[in-house]
């Protein structure tokens, strides 16, 4: 015997009828920070000059382990036969 029952009910009601928390203010703090630093970045990737600038200020071990990232990023692609 199979039973199927159908619950028609909004994310928020699920969240609170399984007694899970509320993330609807910390997932618009979080939204709107990341918009905020969007937003103040903008302008400096239209600009190469100070695109630049921002990535010399990284040290010689960051510009490295930011080498390492793309590498074994690149090297995680499936290969063509």
């Amino acid at each position: 015997m199979k039973f199927t029952i159908n619950i028609d009910c909004t994310p928020a009601e699920a969240r609170a009828f399984f007694g899970m928390p509320d993330v609807e203010p910390m997932n618009k703090m979080i939204v709107d920070e990341m918009t905020r630093r969007a937003k103040d970045n903008l302008d400096t990737l239209a600009d190469p000059e100070r695109f630049m600038a921002q990535w010399m200020q990284m040290s010689g071990k960051s510009m490295e382990q930011f080498q390492n990232l793309m590498g074994s990023a690149m090297g995680a692609a499936p290969k063509k036969k």
